[in-house]
C-alpha cells in the first residue's frame, strides 16, 4: 500500500495534469517498490491532490499570498509500508517523483522549491479491510519481482 499526497496551491495543476501525475506518480514509486512495472500492483497505490490558497502557505517565511504568481511552491508526500528501502531506492523513487511532475508540468526539470518527503510506515503499522496489513503477505502476489521478494524479506528479517 502506498499513499502519494501532492500539496500545491490552489489552481497549480490543472484536471488534465492531476490525470497524468496519478498514473505517472504512481508508476513513479510503484517500479522501485515491486522492482518491476507491474500494472496489477496500482490498485495498492492512491495517489491525492490537496489545494490551499495562497494565503494557507508559505515560503520563506512570507505566504505565497504576499509573493505573487511567481511563487511555485508544490510539497508531496509519499508514504509506503516497510520494505526494501535501501538508500538507492529512496533516491530512485525521490527522483523519478520530481521527474514525473516536471514532466507533468511541462518543464525541462522539477522546480528547486517542490519538496519530496518520503516515508516508511513500520511493518504493522497499516491498515485496511478490518484488519493490520503486512508486505510480507504481498510478496506471494505475483507483482514483486523475486530479486525484490529476496530484499524486502531480507530487510524485514523474515
Amino acid at each position: 500500500m502506498t499513499i502519494i499526497t501532492v500539496n500545491t496551491p490552489t489552481g497549480r495543476l490543472s484536471q488534465e495534469q492531476r490525470r497524468k501525475l496519478a498514473e505517472t506518480l504512481t508508476d513513479a514509486v510503484l517500479v522501485p517498490e515491486v522492482g518491476q512495472f507491474a500494472p496489477p500492483a496500482r490498485v495498492g497505490f492512491q495517489v491525492h491532490f490537496v489545494e490551499r490558497e495562497p494565503d494557507m502557505m508559505a515560503i520563506g517565511g512570507r505566504l505565497l499570498a504576499d509573493i505573487g504568481p511567481d511563487a511555485d511552491v508544490m510539497v508531496i508526500d509519499v508514504a509506503v509500508m516497510d520494505g526494501d528501502w535501501r538508500q538507492e531506492v529512496r533516491t530512485a523513487v525521490i527522483e523519478r517523483v520530481l521527474s514525473a511532475l516536471a514532466d507533468a508540468c511541462g518543464l525541462p526539470q522539477a522546480s528547486p522549491t517542490w519538496w519530496v518527503n518520503f516515508r516508511v510506515i513500520d511493518e504493522g503499522s497499516w491498515g485496511s479491510s478490518g484488519g493490520v496489513l503486512s508486505v510480507l503477505s504481498l510478496l506471494e502476489s505475483g507483482v514483486f519481482a523475486e530479486e525484490k521478494v529476496k530484499a524486502i524479506r531480507a530487510a524485514l528479517g523474515a
